[in-house]
């Protein structure tokens, strides 16, 4: 009877660290998500006060509110941001998805080959230090004007932040474990999946918060430059018609989205790793 009841006290402790992990992380990604949200309102209204911009061009935060909610044409307004937002989530998820995966293959090569990484990571630095928009001829070229250029200007966005950031959580593993592993037989692939990955996990998710936002302004800038939809293009397409209402409000959309896909992100995070370290615990 005594050895039950400490096993189930031991599990209602666990349960109830998990449930402290998951509020925490909740609280903080809402919290962080606030907090940024009314930074930059401040500083938006603060800048346009500072620098005396003019009305006509500068709209302050109750001017984007006013075209989306009270104007007589709000109704529409919401409707057609609607669908250019809808469009860039697609072209940035594309992105999102083609950096991401590209990240974690070579990273793990990297990790299984030093000298892969010797040959290759050079060529991926010099992706990274050349300007995206001066690649955009060469890469609508090749790719024309259709997802696969979507996916590859996205993709360069994300790739070389994740790719260093998922290299450092992979080569972050127990030294010790890797040599269990090796020990009992286990190959670099074994060691990789068994020990390597789970030990990355928050270098994933610090990888992917990183690429949230860099798909988006993958996505944006492949729209502007290539597909000539999404909000990318009606950005453009709004300051050439002198619609500066409009303007501000896709901007702000866009932003409130990128600040909430990072909350969303950081939240499963704390699930995650939450749970792991739960199932961490009950092997102790």
């Amino acid at each position: 009877m005594t050895t039950i009841s400490t096993a189930d006290d031991r599990a209602a402790r666990v349960r109830q660290a998990y449930r402290r992990g998951v509020a925490k992380g909740i609280g903080k990604s809402i919290g962080s998500g606030l907090i940024a949200t009314a930074v930059i309102i401040a500083l938006w209204a603060g800048a346009l006060k500072l620098f005396d911009i003019a009305p006509f061009v500068g709209k302050g935060p109750l001017d984007v509110f006013n075209f989306l909610f009270t104007v007589p044409l709000a109704g529409e307004n919401r409707e057609y941001i609607g669908e250019q937002l809808g469009q860039s989530l697609v072209d940035s998820a594309i992105g999102f998805i083609a950096g991401l995966v590209g990240a974690l293959i070579i990273a793990s090569i990297f990790v299984l080959a030093r000298r892969v990484e010797h040959a290759l990571l050079p060529i991926a630095l010099l992706l990274q230090t050349v300007p995206l928009i001066a690649m955009a001829p060469i890469i609508i070229l090749i790719f024309g004007r259709d997802t696969a250029t979507v996916a590859v200007m996205g993709g360069l966005v994300v790739l070389f932040p994740a790719l260093v950031t998922i290299v450092f959580g992979l080569r972050s593993a127990s030294p010790a474990m890797l040599d269990l592993v090796t020990v009992y037989g286990g190959s670099k692939v074994t060691s990789l999946i068994k020990i390597a990955v789970p030990s990355a996990l928050p270098a994933l998710f610090a990888a992917i918060k990183i690429s949230v936002p860099g798909a988006i302004t993958g996505a944006l800038i492949a729209e502007w430059l290539a597909t000539g939809q999404g909000i990318g293009r009606a950005v453009v397409s709004a300051i050439g018609s002198a619609k500066m209402n409009e303007v501000w409000a896709l901007g702000v959309v866009i932003t409130a989205v990128s600040i909430a896909l990072y909350m969303i992100v950081g939240l499963i995070e704390s699930l995650v790793l939450a749970k792991m370290g739960v199932a961490q615990e009950k092997l102790t």
